[in-house]
């Protein structure tokens, strides 16, 4: 891959997803210069913040790895140096990676901008060049092009032979379609409620909507603004919301359990 400017790509590794407030665990980026030379920085770090037990088992980093990691801002110029003015390059990178290394970097007091670089995002154009649609399925798994895409009939067709295949491609020798119950997305517990009113973070509900949007834990507004947790039982929230409205002003909270790892 010939290169004009030097190109950092990254990863980062986190306590979550929620880009204002997850924090980074560990950090790997890797530099190349236009001469053809690599330069490697991996660090892992204390997030000040036990890691939910879905992201110790996706990641494999658990507390104690990091323990004795140093915090994010004991290594946020070092991260900002190695970077220096190069193009940055990753996996989903413009959406999750770079927004929340931005936050962790200017929390950190470290001067940091994405002017003038360059943004390769592998996974935006794998998504652009390469469908995951049933079309693109059919022929992945059935060997042979979809005649009649959008036609009800023959997409519905389509789908039989889809699920057919792969009952014979994983079901490890059975062929009841049952094997393909174990494909099942693990849900990862961040909301309270349906409406996605109220997110779980650190074991604390936060709004995600109001001028206390994304700011303080709603133990905390119920204290100092009951007034706010009054007038939303008077607006057009679900009931699940306004039953954890109206617990809250009774100071009575629900505690988050963690969904143990499968």
């Amino acid at each position: 891959m010939k290169l004009i400017r030097p190109l950092v790509v990254l990863d980062l590794e986190t306590t979550g997803t929620w880009i204002e407030k997850d924090r980074v665990i560990e950090i790997a980026m890797i530099k190349c210069l236009p001469s053809g030379v690599r330069e490697v920085y991996h660090q892992r770090v204390n997030p000040q913040m036990p890691i939910p037990l879905v992201v110790q088992e996706l990641t494999g980093i658990k507390n104690e790895d990091v323990k004795d990691m140093p915090v994010f801002k004991a290594v946020a110029k070092d991260i900002v140096a190695f970077i220096g003015h190069a193009d940055i390059g990753g996996f989903n990178v413009e959406k999750f990676d770079i927004p929340l290394l931005s936050r962790e970097l200017s929390e950190a007091g470290a001067q940091f901008s994405m002017a003038n670089r360059m943004i390769y995002d592998g996974q935006k154009v794998y998504h652009l060049n390469e469908k995951r649609d049933l079309t693109a399925a059919y022929t992945l798994y059935c060997g042979k092009p979809l005649q009649g895409a959008h036609s009800a009939l023959a997409d519905t067709e389509a789908t039989l032979e889809v699920l057919e295949a792969q009952v014979k491609r994983y079901g490890e020798g059975d062929d009841s379609v049952d094997t393909l119950s174990r494909f099942v997305y693990k849900e990862r517990s961040e909301f309270y409620d349906s409406e996605k009113k109220f997110r779980w973070w650190n074991g604390e509900l936060y709004m995600m909507f109001g001028k206390y949007a994304r700011k303080e834990p709603l133990k905390e507004i119920a204290k100092k603004d009951p007034g706010y947790l009054e007038w939303m039982l008077g607006k057009d929230f679900g009931e699940e919301v306004k039953a954890l409205v109206e617990n809250a002003l009774k100071g009575q909270f629900p505690k988050f359990e963690e969904a143990k790892p499968l």
